[in-house]
Formats: C-alpha cells, structure tokens, sequence
C-alpha cells in the first residue's frame, strides 16, 4: 500500500481536507498528527507503521528520505509513515497520544522522559529482540556508557540510542589569542597537560580582556561533568542510587571552585544572560572563550563567517580524558502496537550501521552511537573541527543522563531550581545540594522502586 492509497482518506481528499481544516486554523503539524492517526499506528491497529521524532527544519528532509527508502528497499508489505513533530511539548503530546491508543508505533524519547514511559509499561522491552537474530545491532554493538535509564538496574532494555552528543568544550581561537593565550587548549590536552589549573589559567585571561571565560549552561548536566571528570561521584550505586554529591569530596571540591569562578564572574551562569542571549550566541559573537556542547552545534559554526573554533575534552587532573555526559535520544516501541515485528525492524535498521551512515553522513549534527570504525569517519572527515576524534574519546569515555535523576519525575528541572540561588545569588552550595538531597533521596527510591 502507498501513501496515496491510506485510508480513510486519497490523495484528492486528503488534500481538500487539509485545506478546510487550514482555514479552520487548524496548524500543519496538528493537521499531520490527526491524519496520521487516522491512517492507524500503535493505538489504532491499521495495516501502516507511523514513527515520529522531534526534528529541526534541516533534519527534517533526511529523516523523510530515511523513511522512503527503508519503503523502498523493505518488502515489508506494510508502508512506513513519518510524521515530524516540533521539539516544543514533543513528550507532552507522546503522553497524550499514548493515553488515547492513537501513539505512533515507533517514536524517539529523550534521556530524561524515558523512564516515565518503563514506570508506566507503555513500552515495549527490547532484551530479547536486541540479542535476537532478528536485530542488526546487538546490545554490545552499542558504547557502553550510552543506555542510561533505557535500561534497568535488572539489565532491562526499553529503547536504543539513535546516535548520541558527548558533551565536549568548544573554544573560540580569537578570543583565546586575544587574551595573549598561545598555546590552544587541544595541544595542551596531546600533551597531557589539559587540567584544571590550565583551563583556570585560561578563562582568568580572557576575563581580563572583558570577556567571559566560560559561559556554564543552566542544567544539572552542566554541573555533575565538573564532578566527574575530577573523578567525584554523583548517585550512588553506579547512578541508581541516591544523591550522594553533597558528601563526594572529589565533586564537592570541583562545584566549589566553580562556584568561586561564577562569583568572580570568571565563569558566567546561561541564566544569567539577558533574555534571549545563549552560549551559542555568545561563541559565536566572540563574547566568550569557551561554552560545552554537543555536536549539534557544529552546523551553525560553519555557517559564521570568520569564525575559528576546535574543541577539547573537559580538563581533568590527569590531563587525559574523564567522564563527562553524553545527550541522548532512545528509540522506542508503543507497546500497543499491533505490528511488533514490523516495528522493531524499522527501529533496528534505522539504528544499524548502515542506518546511521544514512542519516549522519554530510553535515550531520550528532556522534554514531555503535562502537564502528566504519561510522567514525562521518565525524571526523573535513577535519571540522580539527580536533573533531575528541568527540569519539569523548563518547568512549561518557555517561548518559544518570538513571537515579532520568527516572525521578521533575528532578532534573528540580536541581536546577534548587542551584540558581548559587549561581545568581551567592548561596552556599554544599548546604543547598545537602538541603536538597534530604528530599529527593525519598523520591529517588520511590520512582526507582517501580522500575525493577
């Protein structure tokens, strides 16, 4: 069946309802989601595979071609339909759709809204199908680190990482040798030199030409990789314990010093910056030494004219690589899907090897989740950056999003709260974070007690 024979609606009456609807006021997107609903995915048990995702405009066409050729190349004698959604709410409108047995079949979930959907078994578990002769990709195809709370402390799968985004410190050169710095950052780390002391030294410099050192994100992922790449811990029980960063000398030592840096305005908090300013703004602006990121921004870095930029893993005080977070997206399965089989081979292709070549060569945004020597080369060719093989390390040696904070309803927004006074006001940090552990350890427990 092709697209132009779905039911209820052809192509021509597709087409004149949609243009009623518009006229109604009724948005594009909110147009797709209903005829994709009922056009039948998960919920509704028609003869159609419907996925989903959250996609920028430029990803938007790639993730379209993904789907018509997996059509074309699939004699799977059902059609796969993707149905593209605005990052805004995405998980909210899942949630909904979800409830109301109208979910697509196959669909991403972010890092920190995943253990929502394993807590409430509207999921499919992947264990067996991941190790099974009918997946691409085994699990231990996979880099270690990057399961977070897609899988439980029993060793449960609920979903596989599309690609991921190691979190790495990006720096602008001019702004470097601006403020008299000579020798950049990524010669300093090949040296086994990037340590804390040699970044300090830094952003002290660039402050000095009135500048911002750093600009530090507004988000608990921002915090806890100074913590662990100084080698302190964070949760307990391998991150699905308790909160235990309050009594981790090692973390506590690494938040201090940033506290004192923010205090000085060495280092800079995002929420601090006027409205509608970002650390990428501020990069590229040349208003600031150094921000951490992804990948994701690399596409917008090429596009600024004259700008000079590379990266470096986070300085440790060994000078090698340490531990820092990696963002994730899962793909997932509705559990009410009427066409498993179906559905997980579409999920296993597009997570494959050849999958991500597809959707990650040329200009991609993210880092091949599978370990691959075949994958690695859509990062590093061009050289853009030229330390660009930092994000591989980096991905080698990261963490996802830590199952204790993923699978606490709010926790994360929650620790954001919980810091802006030190950030914006001077509070004492080890009395905030200990203040705040007494109450989310209880809810730690409680959300992890459903989750086995």
């Amino acid at each position: 069946m092709n697209m132009s024979q779905r039911t209820p609606l052809n192509a021509v009456n597709r087409r004149a309802f949609m243009q009623r609807a518009a006229a109604l006021g009724i948005s594009v997107a909110g147009l797709e989601t209903l005829l994709a609903a009922c056009g039948g995915g998960g919920g509704n048990g028609g003869g159609d595979i419907r996925w989903t995702n959250w996609a920028n405009t430029g990803e938007i066409q790639r993730f379209k071609d993904f789907t018509a050729n997996y059509n074309k190349t699939h004699n799977a004698n059902v059609t796969y339909n993707f149905i593209p959604s605005a990052n805004n709410n995405y998980f909210t409108k899942i949630q909904t759709e979800l409830n109301g047995n109208a979910g697509p079949d196959v669909f991403y979930v972010g890092d920190g809204d995943i253990g929502k959907l394993v807590a409430n078994q509207s999921i499919v578990e992947l264990t067996d199908l991941l190790n099974s002769d009918k997946s691409k990709s085994k699990e231990a195809d996979f880099q270690a680190g990057l399961w977070g709370a897609a899988k439980t402390l029993s060793g449960k799968i609920y979903g596989v990482p599309v690609d991921c985004n190691p979190l790495v410190l990006w720096y602008n050169k001019k702004v470097l040798e601006d403020a008299g710095i000579t020798t950049m950052p990524a010669d300093l780390f090949e040296q086994g030199k990037w340590t804390r002391e040699a970044f300090d030294d830094m952003i002290q410099r660039i402050k000095a030409k009135k500048k911002y050192g750093y600009v530090m994100e507004s988000s608990s992922t921002a915090y806890w990789a100074w913590c662990t790449v100084n080698g302190g811990k964070v949760y307990d029980k391998d991150g699905y314990g308790d909160l235990i960063v309050q009594d981790d000398l090692k973390a506590m030592d690494a938040l201090n010093w940033l506290t004192q840096r923010v205090r000085e305005k060495v280092v800079v908090y995002a929420g601090s910056l006027p409205k509608g300013q970002g650390s990428d703004l501020a990069f590229i602006s040349g208003q600031t030494g150094f921000i951490a990121v992804g990948r994701w921004n690399l596409p917008t870095f090429k596009l600024s004219k004259g700008l000079r930029y590379d990266c470096v893993p986070y300085p440790s005080p060994t000078g090698k690589i340490a531990p820092a977070p990696v963002a994730l997206a899962y793909m997932v399965i509705n559990k009410k899907t009427k066409l498993l089989d179906k559905a997980f081979d579409f999920l296993t292709n597009f997570v494959s090897k050849d999958g991500q070549h597809f959707r990650l060569q040329g200009n991609g945004n993210a880092v091949p989740s599978l370990s691959s020597k075949e994958l690695d080369p859509l990062v590093t060719e061009g050289n853009d950056p030229e330390h660009a093989h930092y994000l591989l390390d980096a991905r080698a040696a990261g963490y996802a999003l830590f199952p204790a904070e993923a699978n606490t309803p709010g926790l994360t927004d929650d620790i954001k709260t919980a810091l802006d006074p030190v950030w914006l006001q001077g509070k004492d940090i080890k009395t905030t974070l200990a203040d705040f552990a007494s109450k989310a350890n209880p809810r730690i427990k409680q959300a992890m007690e459903r989750i086995k």
